[in-house]
């Protein structure tokens, strides 16, 4: 029997292509220059142990004065795909170049980047050639979270890795040219998956939570190496910017998971973290999730050490983005996609008001992560959400552009695709400018 992560639309697509002059529904805003990219598992030999496993394949589509030029998906080329490389070597040693790199793809000081948590990240070309690793010219000693956070003001990388042996978790932070400045171990007491964190303006927010690695299923080899622990307390660590070899403060919570967060912001005295939550993650099997996600808000306290949890939504979601110019800082608008039970829609939510506007998908239409693309030079303004939406009666995708401002309208632009995109993970919009 063929695994579920294998079959529809989350089986692999075999061939890379490249093709032109997309045909479109409706109109592509003019002001829209640059390459939409989305990475996500795409094993090579068309088989893995668990969906998150697959190889690395990023898929792109360029716009450029109104037209969708082009489409192309490549494989990323990284040891494990090219060698075989493990990420042990024959002396117990991390080799980092080795991964699979299909989570996500960024852009900072110049360079494009595809990411796995377990690995250094790839370089690839505007073309979705591959470079090479990169290592920030040898600087990088551990793997690279598949969530970066670009400051907005500083224009500086914040990111961190995590490990099986300690340190566990370790903090970086590159400048603006991509020159990694700081690297310092944050002490936490067990090997736990940390996928996400929060960046302020005035701080870094880890998230220390109770899903383990768990050395027999590592062993095994038959899905992922983590399982939830009861006895391990959740909680959230608060690092100061200005102080980053400081202490870093925590602050307990009630158990769960967080694979992403939507964004946190700095107020008097307090921090505001908003983020979907699992009450729990692999109590029992690391094959599949225990329950859905949904919006909640933490608000730590800073003068008493309180914390005051709250659900923001009740509607299953996940894949939270905002508009990345105001990362850190109080963005009033988020954006989540719901898919699932052969039903999708994009959410967007206003954080100041608590209200929720919603497109709902026809036809069994399920949407990916839907990337925000700025409409003008206003941070938290004006832009559209732009998404990969399989169809399954034709089995196969488009690229969705829809307002964000007015989501429930019908879309902007639909561009249809050569062919089906697999279900996949994160990406965003690259514009030239």
């Amino acid at each position: 029997m063929t695994a579920p992560h294998l079959t529809g639309n989350y089986a692999p697509v075999s061939e890379e292509l490249t093709e032109y002059e997309l045909p479109c529904t409706g109109s592509i805003p003019g002001e829209l220059t640059g390459w939409y990219l989305r990475n996500g598992p795409n094993p090579h030999a068309a088989a893995s142990k668990h969906w998150f496993l697959g190889d690395g394949m990023v898929h792109g589509v360029r716009l450029e004065g109104g037209r969708a030029v082009s489409y192309r998906n490549r494989w990323v080329r990284t040891s494990t795909f090219t060698d075989g490389a493990r990420g042990i070597d024959a002396q117990g040693r991390r080799d980092f170049t080795a991964g699979v790199a299909n989570t996500h793809v960024v852009r900072h000081a110049g360079r494009t980047l595809a990411l796995v948590e377990s690995s250094f990240p790839y370089e690839l070309t505007c073309d979705l050639d591959t470079v090479g690793p990169h290592d920030f010219d040898g600087k990088l000693t551990t793997a690279m979270t598949a969530h970066p956070k670009t400051c907005p003001v500083t224009g500086e990388l914040h990111f961190f890795g995590y490990d099986f042996r300690e340190p566990y978790l370790t903090y970086h932070r590159a400048g603006a040219d991509g020159t990694l400045e700081l690297s310092r171990p944050i002490d936490v007491p067990a090997a736990t998956m940390h996928h996400d964190f929060a960046l302020t303006a005035k701080h870094v927010v880890f998230l220390d939570l109770p899903v383990l690695f768990d050395l027999p299923s590592a062993i095994a080899g038959t899905g992922m190496p983590f399982k939830w622990s009861d006895d391990y307390r959740a909680r959230l660590g608060v690092l100061r910017r200005d102080d980053p070899h400081g202490a870093v403060r925590w602050f307990d919570i009630e158990p769960c998971y967080i694979f992403h967060t939507l964004n946190a912001h700095d107020e008097p005295d307090r921090i505001v973290l908003y983020a979907f939550r699992y009450r729990s993650m692999w109590r029992a099997d690391s094959q599949s999730f225990d329950e859905p996600a949904t919006l909640w808000r933490w608000t730590l306290d800073l003068a008493t050490g309180g914390v005051r949890e709250e659900q923001i939504d009740d509607r299953a979601a996940e894949f939270p983005r905002i508009d990345d110019r105001l990362a850190g800082l109080d963005s009033r608008f988020g954006h989540a996609t719901v898919a699932g039970d052969g039903h999708g829609a994009l959410l967007r939510y206003d954080l100041h008001t608590g209200g929720r506007t919603a497109h709902e998908f026809a036809d069994g239409r399920i949407p990916a992560e839907a990337a925000f693309a700025p409409a003008d030079e206003t941070p938290g303004g004006d832009g559209y959400l732009m998404t990969y939406v399989y169809d399954p009666g034709a089995d196969r995708s488009d690229l969705v552009i829809l307002d964000a401002t007015d989501l429930a309208a019908a879309p902007v632009a639909t561009i249809h695709l050569p062919r089906r995109v697999p279900y996949g993970f994160h990406g965003n919009w690259l514009p030239d400018h």
